[in-house]
């Protein structure tokens, strides 16, 4: 029920704000977006908005730099959407951890 309840399109507008500001070569998580907004329940309400890109808007939001709470990309069953991302996070200078599926968080994390 929180997505519904924060789904309006000023969150939205305020998570794509809040993701601009990570820095290349560093990634957040939903949960770190969603503290900063004030919001910490709202994790899955940012990856909605996240998914909510649309074409065009993907270009100025660097979405490929929130991850999950474990470190890894959490797009579940699209395996071509989440090597997109792996690869687009390698090319920013991102290493993953030798399971090839984690990033470190202490290394790479941006918490603001």
């Amino acid at each position: 029920m929180v997505a519904k309840k924060e789904s309006g399109s000023h969150f939205y507008s305020d998570v794509y704000a809040v993701v601009r500001k990570i820095p290349k070569g560093k990634v957040t998580t939903y949960g770190t977006i969603a503290v900063i907004l004030g919001k910490p329940r709202a994790a899955r309400a940012v990856g909605y908005a996240l998914n909510a890109l649309k074409k065009g808007q993907e270009q100025t939001v660097p979405w490929q730099r929130v991850i999950n709470a474990k470190g890894q990309i959490s797009f579940k069953g699209d395996v071509i959407r989440a090597s997109f991302q792996k690869k687009i996070l390698k090319k920013e200078g991102i290493k993953f951890l030798p399971d090839e599926e984690t990033i470190d968080l202490k290394k790479y994390g941006w918490f603001q």
